[in-house]
């Protein structure tokens, strides 16, 4: 017998292997789910027998994903159950906070120390000149317990997932305290629901009063579940492997790891096809993560509503990562005071983020005015009170936007991506209240400030800036006059405009985002402006007009794609919900035929390497 062979296939199989973690496009994964659908069917109702083996199947899943990381996710489960429970006990309303307290500050300092180690170091870098070395203190004690150097100790390896189960224990325990859950009695549901393998990587973020009544119920799968399911597998994939990692490997990733080799129209063409694909990634996941959930009798929260169909900002992230934006609101933005007043809080962000300000500019001219700005709006809250509320609610939604780009990476670009969002949201609050005249000057008056900077000066960046402005500015006059004609005959005219000035907001803020994106935390800072700014300079600078037929010609396949998935994206609703029934509900042989030349075509599109999904290292 070759005992050398199985205990390589074994490896293969029980070992974690950095190259190759689990993903739901492997076929691994789906022999792996296959096997576990299997012995789920044998343990039926058994309600705790199904909770705990659930829980070390994705225990599993975990560590055949992120490795010894599994550790962290066993650490937060056990010390979150027992503080929570303690939080609950507690009769001593002091007390109660206390235990949360320790509770929240354990679970971000894990979090910190994983994810921002490096930024804080180069915080520090930047602010003193001093060198802080960054080592891996829990590959240092596992190395004191073995006796050996069975860990590396001189880097710090994000684990899969951190951030989304991070943010569930937390909203576990401030539920606990806030009484609006009971806190769960045996760890082996607890770590379940916080371990459950479809969503435990890349979300959706699943709030305890949502999930933890489901641990109780009994399974149920109905045909028209069943048939839901699997439409949500498929279309999960297809968009993942069809349009997200097609044209990221044939056009996106090409552009962006060297824009200077590619033309302006090529860098705005990777740019808004980056849009697609990202949503294509990350909601594609989340459709997979619904359909595998459901076939086992769990239901997960909605996590996208047709993003790219939002008329202004507020509305794109009342659809975008709807998960991650409710948590925002109600573990940040509400704590923060939310549209009601400011706290503590809303000064500490404010002076951090101004010496973050001037540190990320250079010029400590930058801090001093964010904090000139804080003191005028404070002012005028203080003697104009009609006006505190929503002065107070936009700083407190500017901040909550800066620290949501902050929770997706540990570099400036993040921070700059949420802060852009963050303006977004605050101008369209005082745009919607403006009257049109005022809007039409406004908007005349950053045209020709931008048109003078464009013709001084002649920097790319004000050659874009000035030629959205005039788009900005003709779409504007244009809804102007029709305002003034009775806004009759055309009723969708404004909603329209507004979809594609969103998109087009959206699209250029993902520069920043894309621009950090898959890096080491250790140079994300330096390649990530180096990318941005060559971007800029490629799309902001004078086109070839005669070389676009050529890359159309080139690229077709991919901007076929991009349009295709915009059209679909773009559909009604109605139309969605149709086929999607109508699958469901089609004759099992014909479903299996349909299921069978779906993964046929999604085959052809595979790329040679498989692509992680985007939000894994968030």
């Amino acid at each position: 017998m070759d005992w050398s062979g199985i205990s390589a296939f074994a490896q293969r199989l029980f070992g974690f292997d950095p190259n190759s973690p689990l993903l739901f496009t492997q076929f691994y994964f789906w022999a792996f789910f296959a096997l576990v659908y299997a012995l789920f069917a044998l343990v039926g109702d058994r309600r705790l027998l199904r909770n705990a083996f659930l829980f070390f199947v994705s225990l599993f899943f975990y560590y055949k994903t992120s490795g010894l990381s599994v550790l962290i996710l066993i650490f937060v489960t056990c010390s979150d159950f027992f503080l929570a429970r303690r939080i609950a006990s507690s009769t001593h309303p002091g007390r109660k906070k206390a235990w949360l307290v320790l509770s929240v500050c354990i679970d971000l300092l894990l979090l910190c120390y994983f994810k921002y180690a490096y930024f804080f170091a180069d915080f520090v870098h930047s602010l003193t000149g001093l060198e802080i070395r960054v080592v891996n203190v829990f590959g240092m004690l596992g190395n004191a317990l073995a006796g050996s150097d069975l860990f590396r100790v001189d880097s710090i390896v994000l684990p899969v997932g951190i951030s989304f189960f991070t943010f569930q224990v937390i909203s576990y325990t401030v539920d606990v305290y806030r009484g609006q859950v009971k806190p769960v009695t045996n760890i082996l549901d607890f770590g379940f629901y916080v371990s459950f393998f479809p969503q435990l990587v890349a979300g959706p973020i699943v709030r305890a009063s949502e999930f933890i009544p489901q641990l109780y119920k009994k399974f149920f799968l109905g045909r028209k579940q069943f048939g839901i399911a699997v439409f949500w597998i498929i279309n999960g994939l297809a968009k993942k492997l069809i349009l997200s990692d097609y044209i990221a490997v044939n056009f996106i990733d090409r552009v962006f790891e060297n824009p200077q080799l590619f033309t302006g129209f090529e860098n705005l063409a990777a740019l808004f096809g980056y849009s697609l694909q990202v949503y294509a990634d990350f909601s594609g996941y989340t459709d997979i993560a619904i359909g595998v959930a459901m076939l086992m009798g769990f239901y997960l929260p909605q996590n996208f509503n047709s993003p790219y169909k939002a008329s202004n900002p507020q509305d794109f992230w009342r659809r975008w990562h709807m998960s991650l934006s409710r948590w925002l609101k109600n573990y940040l933005y509400i704590p923060l005071g939310g549209n009601r007043n400011a706290t503590f809080g809303t000064y500490f962000w404010i002076v951090l983020f101004a010496v973050i300000a001037a540190i990320l500019s250079g010029s400590w001219v930058v801090s001093l005015f964010f904090v000139l700005l804080a003191a005028v709006l404070g002012v005028v809250a203080y003697f104009k009170p009609e006006r505190r509320k929503k002065i107070l609610a936009n700083i407190n939604r500017f901040i909550t936007m800066l620290l949501g780009g902050l929770w997706h990476g540990a570099s400036w670009n993040f921070i700059i991506w949420g802060g852009l969002n963050g303006i977004g949201l605050v101008v369209y609050q005082f745009w919607k209240e403006m009257g049109w005249w005022l809007r039409i000057s406004l908007v005349t008056g950053v045209t020709v400030l931008l048109g003078v900077l464009h013709f001084a000066v002649g920097a790319p960046v004000w050659n874009l800036l000035f030629v959205w402005a005039c788009f900005v500015w003709l779409g504007t006059l244009v809804r102007f006059i029709y305002h003034l004609c009775g806004g009759k005959g055309f009723g969708q005219l404004g909603y329209i405009w507004g979809v594609v000035q969103t998109f087009t907001f959206i699209t250029f803020t993902r520069l920043f985002f894309r621009s950090g994106s898959n890096l080491d935390p250790a140079t994300a800072n330096e390649v990530a402006w180096q990318t941005a700014r060559r971007m800029v300079e490629q799309i902001g600078s004078a086109w070839n007009w005669a070389v676009i037929p050529e890359i159309c010609a080139t690229y077709w396949k991919v901007f076929a794609l991009v349009i295709a998935g915009m059209v679909i994206h773009w559909l009604p609703v109605r139309w969605k919900r149709w086929y999607r029934i109508n699958f469901a509900m089609l004759p099992l042989p014909v479903m299996a035929l349909v299921v069978v030349a779906v993964v046929f075509i999604v085959y052809q599109f595979i790329t040679a390497d498989l692509q992680a999904f985007i939000y894994f290292q968030f």
